[in-house]
């Protein structure tokens, strides 16, 4: 799956900021950004997330050792 907590995650690191922020707006536009219905919505539409998005996730998890994945 996707990140484990990409909403969080996405709040807690600037890569992640900067490569989600268009995917969470366009795709979890109205969701409470610090509610576990972000990262569900986040979770839900992975296969829609851009290239950007997926790199800073991949990003992320080099950086963390995998944190990301559930």
């Amino acid at each position: 799956m996707l990140a484990a907590n990409p909403a969080q995650a996405q709040r807690e690191d600037q890569g992640l900021q900067l490569g989600c922020a268009n995917d969470y707006f366009r795709l979890c536009a109205g969701v409470d950004p610090n509610s576990t219905d972000a990262e569900r919505c986040m979770d839900r539409n992975r296969s829609r997330l851009s290239p950007e998005c997926k790199n800073a996730i991949g990003d992320y998890d080099r950086r963390t050792g995998g944190r990301s994945q559930k």
